[in-house]
Formats: structure tokens, sequence, C-alpha cells
């Protein structure tokens, strides 16, 4: 993972159950709970604005933390759940998983496209359409890469963009066993139209012809 990890700051959280859940974030702090690791889950408490700020920086789903809370040793944990208000769309409360940095994790990593500039098929007035923007890859936690990048340069009309094809960081696959598309360049939406219409033509002479085959043999019967 490109950069320092970042730490998470976390209270523990005295008292279980709702109760002290709800007087939490009368307190303008998120309940959550730390588990995994071979030992017992700890309930804590994050900063609401803190925690807020994080979300809103993005890719917390995918970000490696150093959880420190006091009294406790720094560990290395994963968000696995964010709970929301369903009207606010605020964080409610957060489930972390403890990991080694040796530790394999499945994440959704984003994909970034490179080399639009040099395919023929854009040039050409082709449109990229993303098929996977992001990727499900199964990743180091010491390890998680920011972003996957993928080129398509020389790519021409029709042409697609596969998993095969891409370099991934050292120690990370992909969770589906087989090639599948990433992105894949289409003909602009005129000449697109007019394929189709050239198909239709295509199939409509070959049912005249058909049927004219059909009537001339009637003819010849009788």
């Amino acid at each position: 993972m490109a950069g320092e990890i970042p730490d998470l700051h976390a209270t523990v959280r005295t008292g279980t159950g709702k109760g002290a859940a709800r007087q939490a974030r009368r307190d303008g702090l998120v309940p959550g709970i730390v588990y995994g690791g071979g030992v017992d889950p700890l309930p804590i408490n994050l900063p609401f604005n803190a925690l807020l700020k994080s979300l809103k920086a993005g890719r917390f789903l995918a970000t490696l933390f150093n959880m420190k809370v006091d009294g406790h040793d720094d560990v290395r944990v994963i968000c696995r759940n964010v709970q929301r208000d369903v009207v606010k769309d605020l964080p409610t409360h957060v489930d972390f998983m403890r990991l080694k940095r040796t530790s394999k994790i499945a994440l959704f990593i984003p994909v970034e496209i490179e080399g639009e500039d040099k395919a023929p098929g854009i040039r050409k007035g082709g449109v990229l359409t993303m098929v996977r923007p992001e990727i499900e890859l199964v990743v180091t936690a010491g390890d998680i890469p920011e972003k996957i990048v993928a080129s398509v340069e020389g790519m021409e009309i029709g042409d697609t963009l596969t998993i095969s094809s891409i370099t991934l960081p050292a120690g990370a696959k992909p969770t589906i066993d087989r090639d599948f598309v990433i992105a894949n360049i289409q003909p602009p939406s005129g000449l697109a139209s007019q394929a189709d219409e050239d198909e239709d033509e295509v199939a409509a002479d070959e049912v005249e012809a058909i049927e004219q085959g059909d009537d001339a043999e009637g003819e010849t019967e009788e």
C-alpha cells in the first residue's frame, strides 16, 4: 500500500447493548467493534467528526489502519462494515477486523485507465466503456494497492481489455478464476446504429431470397 499506514484513534466503550451505543452517539462518538486475530472482541468508540472525515476521503473499506486504543497495543485493522442511519446516511456503527501484515484479504480495487490518447479506436470516435471500474483482488494486508493501472494503448474499435492483459501488483490475485473483461471500445452511437440497420437489411434480403426460392420451387412442381 502506498504511503504510511494511517492511524485511527479510538477509546474503549464501557458497557454494551443499545443503551451504551445510544449514549456514545449523544456524546459525539460512533460505537464500533474490533474482532478477529484470535483474541476477544473489543468494543470501541470513535470520534464522529474524525470518522466522517475518513469516510468522505474515500476508500475507507479498502484502507489498512493502525488502530490506537488507550490501554491496548496498536493493531492493524480493516473496516468490514459501516452501518448508517437510513435517513441521514451518517455512520452509526463500525466493524473492524484485526489483521497481520501477512494476512490475505479480498478487496475491491479501483481500475485507472491510461493510454487513451494512443488508442486508434478512441481517436476514430470509439467510446471507452468500463465494464468493471473495480476488480476484486486477494491482496496482502500490508501491501494493499490504491489502484490498478491498465492501458488501452493500441486498442481498436471492438477490442476488449481483459484481466489477463493487466500486470497486477506482486501477491495480488483476482477472486474470479477466469479471464474477464475490464473495459472495451465500442463504436460511436451513429456508427453502431448504421451497423444495426445494415444487418437488418442483409437479414431482410436473405428472407426475401428464401421466399423467392420457395415460390420458384412451387411453380416448378405445378
